[in-house]
């Protein structure tokens, strides 16, 4: 017996001898950077084998004396080596399976697309730039970009009104600050009042990365104080490549609450104005609307669906590049809502409001790319994004009512035709150019508003019916020269000049109709007895319509641009010095000119806007940056047009006289990428803003107006620290933004019953000084398992300025978290599924304690008075993808 546990132990020994663990990676021979998912076998062994990890490791326990590892991954070159036992670690170098042809190379790999890749753009940029890569964002619980954007770090975002992400707020500075850019190219909004992009417009499937540039360089458009939002969509891939998507989900919020809509479809778009051809008598009665889209419907909301599908193929010896993608949202989303104090108006109590919105969302673009030879190539982009969304707003507190029943359709089309071109040897001079046509368009037909008294209609003022519709048409041309002399040494010179001209036409239009109770008919009418739905109560409207107002107007804007820009790079150093010259004639006519409003206004201004970057190597994958940069902001049209209109929760005017706003900016910044997927970046910047705009709350008369002004010169400073560690299996995303941004302003106090005026030093406008973002991220490449779970939180901002001391509107802190996972089989389906908002924390908004609301009686928190709370509801997601 004692000598069969001795052979025993004796062959367990020696097969310990012989067993051996050995530890790899797996990088891209060109690049250096860790390939994800490779796959390894023992080739005398195929059913022993592995695959690499988030930080392209793996590890493989061998009992053979010697042993050859076989890897492959996709778009590379099988790899064999080797392997001794008494070898522990060995690093593997696959190489690109591109294809040559004609002196034409296609790369397999679009930069970007993975997590090293965007590291090695932020690595390789000449400028503070921050890049999410497709596969962070195919990951990511979001479908839009714009909620995809606030993982980024020193990115918050500005929700609509059913509570999803709709613009980018960067470092602090409010969405005005920045501009929004397709492929690198400027494009128009379809937002009725501003020039900024709504990024819910834009499915994330649709891109191959999302670039934040937050430090501009002088061959950039010079009005980005905040810096620059850059969608670069799915590009041609090297092969054929096929993808598709289908994912369902639902809303928490209407597990037990019932989904309001209308009858949208039976939207008249033109107004009765427009129908009769716009003559001088434009009196209506009611055979001139018609109140089919009055019919409310109170159900249960079907689930959501989104869809996608992609193709890709190049052609013609691979010098044709194709990419056609599609996509196809449909939401249903909700806000829950209680008002209890607002400055300037009265409520009976606490104001309930429960919002029910169906947001659909259309997609769609061509990417073509040709290369006529090694030195010219062309690219033809053609992109169309269209939303429609149709919303109920319905409303009461103890003695009032009203319900709202708005659709809005917006859409953006983007051609763009650019040439790449090389010439002397080595491509030493190069040309660029690109010709732009864009428009974007907004239209709400019948906006339809309808106030109750308790449960009956109002008598007089009983309903409003307002249609809207904007279009702006954008035409440009950009045109860079570049020249590249390397000296003796090792140093190299680029210099570049180029320019860009923009024709920009927008026109707005607004009609308004009032309506009492109809005359003859019981009145007034109950909910009950003389009408149970929305299209059956009788309306008489007031003979003439509201087409005199500012807000039909023509604008026109005419931007020419120039600059100059040297690049320097020796061993370990790069600058970069330029300067940019904008020249802006703004201005608009109104087309009903009223008689306190100027018809026609007009802004010229030309700004100089020098910039110096430089980046020192300080030691290997690390860099130091430091950026000065001089930029600007415009007035939107809408602003400087003398306008009155009663909105959302306040009456709003525009501003003729708002000047324009300059800034100086200022950026140190190191990186670490310790692995071509990871980083280590802590900065601080510095604003000095001359006449920034923004909103405030004033006081004239009996009213109270939400108004852009400029309140004065201004500050904002802060820190970025932004952290990506991947280990085998396990990743970690993290970044934090401190931000302190400061401007003393004009205020009113009330002294005794006198109205005097005093200094307050506040914050700006919608600035958090607080932004966190931590993502939990785990891959299980060989049982084809990966997720994430995402938490993002955004400190206390300022909401609305008020005119009086201490009575400015603030939005608590807000805290989201979100999670997602993916199981990936052989075949190339995925099953996936996505959570987003699952804490529903509700968002706060109050009035800090002041001599204003001293003796309001009012909700309160932490003695602060409470202007509203807030909630939009988990939502849910289940879908299947397919990769060939």
């Amino acid at each position: 017996m004692k000598s069969k546990i001795v052979l025993v132990l004796l062959s367990l020994m020696s097969a310990g001898v012989q067993a051996g663990v050995i530890k790899g990676k797996i990088k891209d021979a060109q690049t250096g950077e860790e390939i994800i998912g490779a796959s390894v076998i023992v080739k005398e062994d195929p059913g022993k084998g592995t695959v690499t990890g988030l930080d392209g490791s793996f590890n493989l326990s061998v009992n053979r004396d010697k042993y050859t590892l076989v890897c492959s991954y996709v778009g590379y070159k099988k790899y064999e080596v080797s392997v001794a036992a008494d070898k522990k670690e060995i690093v593997i170098p696959l190489k690109s399976d591109d294809v040559a042809l004609d002196e034409v190379v296609v790369v397999a790999s679009n930069p970007g697309r993975t997590e090293a890749g965007a590291r090695g753009i932020e690595r390789q940029a000449m400028n503070v730039v921050n890049v999410m890569s497709a596969k962070a964002i195919e990951l990511s619980p979001d479908i839009t970009v714009a909620n995809v954007i606030q993982r980024m770090s020193g990115v918050t975002i500005e929700r609509n009104s059913s509570g999803e992400g709709q613009y980018a707020i960067l470092r602090g500075m409010d969405k005005r600050y920045n501009y929004t850019l397709v492929n690198g190219v400027k494009i128009p909004s379809p937002d009725n009042k501003n020039r900024f992009v709504p990024l819910d417009i834009f499915p994330s499937e649709m891109l191959d990365r999302l670039e934040v540039t937050k430090s501009l360089t002088a061959n950039m458009e010079g009005d980005g104080i905040g810096g620059a939002v850059n969608l670069i969509m799915k590009d041609a891939p090297s092969e054929r490549q096929f993808t598709a998507n289908l994912s369902t989900g639902y809303n928490a919020m209407y597990f037990d609450r019932d989904f309001q809509s209308f009858n949208h479809g039976a939207i008249v778009k033109k107004s009765p104005y427009e129908q009769m051809g716009m003559p001088e008598d434009s009196r209506v009665t009611m055979d001139n609307f018609t109140t089919d889209n009055l019919r409310m419907k109170w159900n249960k909301p079907l689930p959501d669906l989104t869809a996608g599908l992609s193709y890709g193929d190049r052609f013609f010896n691979n010098k044709l590049g194709v990419m056609l993608a599609g996509s196809y949202l449909n939401t249903y989303r909700g806000k829950e809502s209680q008002l209890y104090y607002q400055p300037g108006t009265t409520h009976n109590g606490i104001e309930y409001r429960n919002y029910s919105s169906q947001q659909t969302r259309i997609g769609a673009h061509a990417k073509l790319d040709y290369h006529i030879n090694a030195n010219h190539k062309l690219t033809w982009y053609n992109g169309y994004m269209d939303m429609r969304e149709a919303e109920v707003r319905d409303g009461h507190d103890d003695k009032e009512g009203a319900v709202r029943m708005k659709w809005n359709h917006q859409y953006i089309i983007n051609s763009t035709l650019k040439g790449e071109h090389a010439f002397l040897e080595g491509g030493a001079l190069r040309l660029n150019w690109s010709a732009v046509l864009s428009k974007a368009y907004s239209e709400t037909p019948d906006n339809a508003e309808i106030f109750l008294l308790g449960n009956h209609v109002q008598t007089s003022g009983a309903a409003i019916r307002r249609w809207e519709h904007n279009s702006d048409k954008d035409k440009a041309g950009y045109l860079d020269l570049m020249y590249k002399l390397k000296l003796d040494g090792g140093s190299v010179f680029d210099f570049s000049v180029g320019g860009m001209y923009r024709d920009k036409k927008r026109d707005s239009f607004f009609n308004e109709y009032t309506f009492n109770s109809a005359t003859g008919v019981k009145d007034p009418q109950y909910q009950g007895e003389d009408w149970n739905n929305y299209d059956e109560i009788l309306f008489t409207p007031l003979k003439y319509g509201n087409i005199s107002d500012p807000l039909n107007y023509d604008a026109t804007e005419k931007i020419g641009a120039g600059y100059g820009m040297v690049k320097y790079t020796y061993r370990k150093w790069e600058f970069i010095a330029g300067v940019r010259v904008e020249h802006t004639n703004q201005g608009y006519t109104l087309k009903f000119p009223t008689e306190n409003a100027d018809p026609e206004g007009n802004q010229k201004y030309t700004d100089v806007l020098p910039s110096f970057h430089a980046k020192y190597g300080v030691h290997k994958n690390a860099n130091l940056r430091f950026s000065y940069a001089r930029s600007i902001n415009r007035p939107s049209f809408f602003e400087i047009v003398p306008y009155s209109i009663i909105n959302e929760d306040y009456k709003e005017k525009g501003n003729p006289d708002l000047k324009h706003t300059v800034a100086d900016n200022l950026d140190l910044r190191y990186e670490f990428f310790p692995k071509s997927s990871e980083q280590f970046m802590v900065g601080m910047f510095y604003k000095r803003l001359k006449n920034p705009i923004e909103y405030g709350l004033l006081n004239e008369g009996q009213d109270t107006y939400y108004k852009p002004m400029n309140f004065g010169n201004a500050t904002n400073l802060g820190v970025e620290v932004d952290v990506m560690k991947y280990f085998n299996w396990f990743g970690i995303k993290a970044n934090y933004t401190y931000t302190h941004s400061s401007i003393t302003t004009e205020k009113r106090i009330m002294d005794g019953n006198d109205v005097k005026t005093c200094t307050q030093t506040r914050p700006l406008f919608g600035q958090a000084a607080h932004v966190a973002n931590l993502s939990l991220l785990f891959k299980s490449t060989k049982y084809g398992w990966e997720g994430q779970i995402a938490g993002s939180y955004t400190g206390k901002r300022l909401s609305d300025i008020s005119n009086w001391y201490d009575d400015d509107i603030w939005e608590d802190g807000y805290m989201q978290l979100d999670a997602s996972v993916e199981k990936s089989f052989k075949n190339g389906i995925s099953l996936f599924a996505k959570a987003s908002n699952l804490l529903d924390t509700p968002l706060l908004r109050f009035i800090q304690n002041g001599p204003r609301t001293e003796n309001v009686n009012s909700e309160r928190n932490n003695g602060n008075v409470i202007e509203r709370k807030e909630w939009h509801g988990q939502s849910f997601m289940l879908g299947i993808r397919y990769k060939l």
